[in-house]
């Protein structure tokens, strides 16, 4: 039987990002279950007591449930939209690419992730109150827009990737461009789907900047717009800001913990495809 020697380099390295990750998250727990006494004596020590009660009066304190819907319609309807077009979108281009007019557009679209949106911020805010779009719609509508570059850019990669001749053969059995794509194209994208999905569930959902621009009525807020209640002019209520910060990071490691299953799966056929 061999044995394998540890490695204590790589050993080292993963406990200290082991440490650097987990080190926020207690942070981020204690503070949270601190009254501001025990906050004043030391930020790092372990609460003496478990005051709960800041989870509630964060609630009370940020409307959380109306802000937590408006979250989930958008997070939901945003990554629904994003599949279902930017996978149309990308397998148009990915075969058509020896088409001029399809490659010109490729890289029209793929310029697009080099340019800042602190540039575009300004008109995107004209242009969405001109077209009385600076509400919940306008802003699923920019989120699938804004996501086209990227998306465009993994999902053409990907379908290059998958045999034409799959294809081909749909053809001959009559199916039509449209029903090729949904009956064999689509299914086949499960994985980068899957990637695609995660990567905008995530933005969508902890994005700040393009909510802070676009939605201007308080009850259609996300869930990290209405943090700005515990920031004063003067002071911070930091326990109950750490408990609203936990609050809208459950959803989001609740999903995962729900969906790992399909996530590692989806991973697994990339790597073998």
């Amino acid at each position: 039987m061999t044995k394998h020697s540890t490695n204590w380099i790589v050993t080292s390295l993963i406990a200290l990002g082991s440490l650097l990750i987990l080190f926020p998250l207690y942070m981020a727990v204690a503070i949270a279950l601190k009254n501001p006494e025990e906050m004043a004596k030391s930020v790092f020590s372990l609460p003496t007591g478990l005051h709960f009660e800041n989870f509630a009066n964060a609630i009370e304190a940020t409307d959380f449930f109306t802000a937590f819907g408006n979250s989930l319609v958008i997070t939901v309807c945003s990554v629904g939209f994003i599949l279902l077009t930017n996978s149309l979108v990308s397998y148009a281009i990915a075969r058509n690419m020896n088409n001029k007019f399809f490659k010109g557009l490729y890289f029209y679209f793929i310029s697009a992730m080099f340019i800042p949106f602190q540039i575009i911020m300004l008109p995107i805010v004209k242009l969405t109150t001109n077209l009385h779009m600076n509400n919940m719609p306008g802003l699923i509508i920019l989120y699938i827009v804004y996501g086209l570059a990227f998306n465009i850019f993994v999902y053409v990669g990907y379908i290059r990737t998958i045999p034409i001749e799959l294809e081909e053969a749909a053809t001959v059995d009559g199916a039509s461009t449209y029903g090729t794509f949904w009956r064999i194209i689509f299914p086949l994208l499960a994985p980068i789907n899957a990637t695609i999905a995660i990567l905008s569930c995530l933005s969508t959902w902890n994005d700040f900047m393009l909510p802070l621009i676009i939605l201007g009525k308080p009850e259609s807020y996300t869930l990290p717009l209405v943090q700005y209640v515990f920031q004063g002019q003067f002071s911070t209520d930091f326990n109950l800001a750490f408990a609203s910060y936990l609050l809208a990071l459950a959803p989001m490691v609740i999903v995962y913990l729900i969906a790992q299953k399909w996530i590692i799966n989806g991973i697994t056929q990339g790597a073998v495809k």
